[in-house]
């Protein structure tokens, strides 16, 4: 976490040193802010016992609807979407907060219906309980966060032990969802999203190298073409080679590449430390997904074992699409990258989830060696 947390503010030291005329440390401050108050909350979080949680959980899943209701109805407007609710020091945006309330929710809830995990009411239950913020969340717009609810919903399922007719079922109905929405629904003239959102999600499969067509349909449309962000990405991560170009890291200082502080904050570390950097990072990313997949494993209960599998979903999946996204193998969703995106939420968040990893390894430590004295007598 800490290794994370000083990448990222090295890379947005370079790539926002000139997004503030006169205050090139504008990003950085804050984002050293966010990352020591999410240090401080981790640290609180991990002293208490999560297992006060579980009583806690339709609570917990009302403040979760509360807060996406709240965004939608006070929430300011940035780049056409609804997504956070300013405040005096930074936007709070409750869709991120979600994830963890999500996890916690479900997980209690599966603990409930430990007895009737084989039965078709309880993996319907789940669904509709994650698929009602994943709507609201996705109505902001925020497809990213809506796709990563349902996600974690899966998981959740899938470590507790649902049938795999059932779970199969599951991911033949998205497929279908997925087709419906993209290819079946536009030949027939309806259109259930929005052409930019459309275009987002397709873009990596027809990926173009003609600016002059990009441009084009630019001012045709007047909305900024998928491609032409996706195109800017892949130089920026190329021309960083074995070990980036620093400071002369023109693609993302210039600002070529839309978003390089939070949707696409891995192109700059790609530029300015090249591969050498970038591997760095993903491989404490694998070492910090690693450890909440052993915390599943050591957890004293189902309850914390389904709160460390849906942490490690989450994190998994936000890693390997937004990453993915940056060099054209995955849609372009909006999912941040864990604590390298700027953004206060979105780092309290994950210092957060990670705080209750820590809460769960601490309780599991104590049990283990309390067997271990009264073994001993």
């Amino acid at each position: 976490m800490v290794g994370l947390g000083i990448a990222s503010v090295l890379t947005l030291k370079v790539a926002t040193s000139e997004a503030i005329p006169g205050d090139p440390t504008y990003y950085v401050k804050r984002q050293t802010i966010y990352l020591c108050i999410g240090l401080a909350f981790m640290a609180l979080l991990a002293r208490i016992d999560y297992g006060r949680l579980q009583q806690l959980k339709n609570g917990i899943y009302a403040l979760l609807i509360l807060s996406i209701l709240a965004v939608l109805g006070l929430g300011h407007v940035a780049n056409g979407s609804q997504r956070a609710i300013s405040l005096p020091f930074f936007s709070f945006q409750s869709s991120e907060l979600g994830k963890v309330l999500l996890i916690v929710f479900l997980s209690a809830f599966i603990v409930d219906r430990a007895r009737h995990l084989h039965e078709r009411d309880t993996t319907a239950r789940v669904l509709l309980a994650a698929l009602i913020p994943a709507m609201l969340v996705i109505a902001q717009p925020d497809l990213g966060s809506g796709m990563v609810y349902m996600v974690i919903a899966f998981v959740l399922l899938l470590v507790a032990g649902a049938p795999w007719r059932q779970l199969a079922g599951l991911v033949a109905l998205v497929c279908a969802c997925i087709a419906i929405v993209l290819v079946a629904a536009p030949a027939a003239g309806v259109h259930l999203l929005k052409p930019y959102q459309a275009e987002r999600l397709t873009a990596f499969l027809h990926p173009t190298s003609d600016f002059g067509e990009i441009k084009e349909k630019e001012s045709k449309t007047g909305e900024p073409d998928p491609a032409y962000q996706l195109n800017e990405s892949k130089i920026a991560i190329g021309s960083g080679q074995k070990t980036g170009r620093g400071a002369d890291s023109t693609q993302i200082r210039l600002n070529f590449v839309p978003e390089d502080n939070t949707d696409f904050v891995f192109a700059a570390v790609g530029e300015q430390y090249g591969f050498l950097g970038a591997g760095i990072v993903l491989c404490l990313y694998a070492l910090l997904i690693w450890r909440a997949l052993a915390i599943i494993t050591m957890a004293k209960d189902l309850f914390g074992a389904l709160i460390a599998a849906g942490t490690a979903a989450m994190l998994m999946f936000q890693v390997f699409v937004n990453v993915g996204m940056t060099i054209g193998i995955m849609p372009i969703t909006g999912v941040t990258l864990p604590l390298l995106s700027y953004g206060g939420s979105s780092v309290i968040t994950i210092f957060l989830a990670v705080g209750l990893l820590q809460s769960i390894y601490v309780r599991s430590r104590a049990t283990a060696a309390l067997k271990g004295r009264v073994a001993l007598y």
